[in-house]
């Protein structure tokens, strides 16, 4: 069975989206349409952005991710990425602190899904 390679991120607002994924994980999308924006994050992987058909687009409608980073399995290696997004001006929902898995921490996109940066398994 082939494995999972499509990760869409449900946003009101594509561009707004477009440019806070691509300041905060420094990487460019590998094409952008009016409500699709896809980021190749391995090869033949997409990280998507996706605002929905526009017959049914309402800002009210919930919209809920959690995406993970994971990184060296070092504390300051998450403490780095943190400061380094604190210095971009992102929302934080939880500050660095350690769990049964290692340090980690949560931000926010403008949409409220959550971005959560770990160690790696």
């Amino acid at each position: 069975m082939p494995a999972p390679n499509l990760f869409l991120v449900y946003v009101t607002d594509v561009e707004r989206a477009t440019a806070f994924y691509a300041d905060l994980f420094e990487i460019e999308p590998v094409m952008r349409a009016p409500r699709y924006v896809p980021f190749e994050i391995a090869p033949g992987v997409l990280f998507a952005l996706w605002s929905g058909r526009t017959d049914g687009l309402s800002a009210q409608t919930p919209r809920s991710f959690e995406v993970g980073l994971m990184v060296s399995r070092s504390a300051a290696a998450v403490d780095d990425v943190y400061a380094a997004w604190v210095g971009k001006g992102v929302t934080v929902v939880e500050e660095p602190h350690d769990e049964v898995f290692g340090r980690t921490f949560v931000v926010a996109d403008p949409d409220g899904n959550l971005i959560r940066v770990s160690p790696t398994d």
